[in-house]
């Protein structure tokens, strides 16, 4: 039986955006084996059909020695498991995946780049930027040995090939993650005017600029409902909850920090609201909201604007708060414009961003 071995970052994330795409490999009929950094995730394993493998990473530190470390046992790993396939997404599993795959001659390696994220957004500290630099001279080497790089939007094509990390012919495209849109299911809108976001608590993600176009539209309109779901991030470009605190206590803002079902939240919802100028790849929230069928406020920055087709929503300037303020009014003044776009939205999902198409474009770049 022929072996595949995906290498994520994050377990949890790996269930919520991974999960259908293992499924996909098992009924072709691979055996799948997923390397993860952290454990309790076991049940869930057997019940997907899939080997969990636990090798512990801290996806922050820069430590040569810490990363090293993980470079080793990520080789002995593979070197054990001996995989047709090696599959890796995010930064350090694409770079140390990619160099203990090679290393053990693997033949089919592919990466997944799901957004350049924060290093490369535009406005950034030195340290930043020579973090940067490295992981740029990093993903030059390590892509060589790839067959497919796959990304989730042009831009992000058009940034590597710029800085030539890698040659266009390497380069696959394929709609985001996708979303199963039998798990989040088309939900009728409710009346009461509910805007909700779902971010990490990132500077870059938009948070404060939710909040405060929150504000300024409760003092107009004081019975409209603003949800935030956000999990704390410990990332020094990360939002201190102090900071969150005031709009939270002064009920501006619904605060929900975590939560495993956030289709019980969207189901609330009129509008979904990301004012994000991170480097998306395309955000999976937005194409969950997309699939529930919500209007959508988001930013005209890179992976956020794809999740608009010019008829289900509005892009709005990034960081600008008035701009983010003035849709949010018209939506909330617009009741049937809004069920409009709801309906656009549904159809946009499933004609492009529909997980059996993502799948499917999958399968076919990594020749299964």
């Amino acid at each position: 039986m022929k072996k595949i071995l995906v290498i994520a970052s994050n377990t949890k994330m790996f269930f919520n955006f991974r999960e259908d795409l293992v499924k996909e490999f098992i009924s072709h009929g691979y055996k799948v084996s997923v390397i993860v950094p952290e454990t309790g995730f076991k049940e869930q394993f057997l019940r997907l059909g899939a080997k969990e493998i636990v090798v512990s990473m801290n996806k922050n530190t820069i430590s040569i020695f810490k990363n090293l470390s993980y470079l080793k046992r990520l080789k002995a790993v593979i070197k054990k498991e001996n995989p047709n396939i090696v599959f890796s997404y995010t930064i350090k599993p694409i770079i140390f995946g990619s160099l203990a795959a090679h290393a053990n001659k693997i033949e089919n390696i592919y990466s997944m780049v799901t957004g350049l994220g924060h290093l490369y957004e535009k406005d950034v500290s030195f340290k930043t930027k020579i973090i940067r630099f490295i992981c740029g001279n990093l993903y030059r080497f390590v892509f060589r040995y790839n067959k497919k790089i796959i990304f989730q939007n042009q831009d992000d094509i058009n940034e590597v090939i710029k800085r030539h990390y890698v040659k266009i012919d390497k380069c696959a495209l394929v709609s985001g993650s996708g979303v199963n849109m039998n798990k989040f299911k088309k939900t009728s809108l409710p009346s009461e005017n509910v805007f909700i976001m779902v971010s990490r608590v990132l500077k870059s993600k938009g948070v404060m600029e939710y909040f405060e176009a929150a504000k300024m539209v409760k003092d107009i309109y004081p019975k409209t409902r603003f949800i935030y779901i956000g999990r704390i991030d410990k990332t020094s470009y990360a939002i201190n909850y102090n900071d969150l605190k005031p709009y939270i206590d002064s009920n501006i803002i619904e605060y929900i920090a975590e939560t495993n079902n956030v289709y019980k939240y969207l189901k609330l919802a009129r509008v979904y609201v990301l004012p994000s100028y991170y480097r998306e790849g395309i955000p999976r929230a937005s194409l969950e909201a997309l699939a529930t069928g919500k209007a959508i406020i988001t930013t005209d920055s890179i992976g956020c604007r794809e999740v608009i087709n010019g008829k289900n929503g509005f892009l709005v300037k990034p960081k600008d708060v008035n701009d983010l303020k003035e849709k949010m009014i018209y939506m909330i003044e617009h009741h049937e414009e809004v069920e409009k776009m709801g309906e656009e939205s549904y159809k946009y999902c499933r004609e492009r961003f529909d997980i059996s198409i993502v799948n499917k474009a999958m399968l076919e770049i990594l020749e299964i």
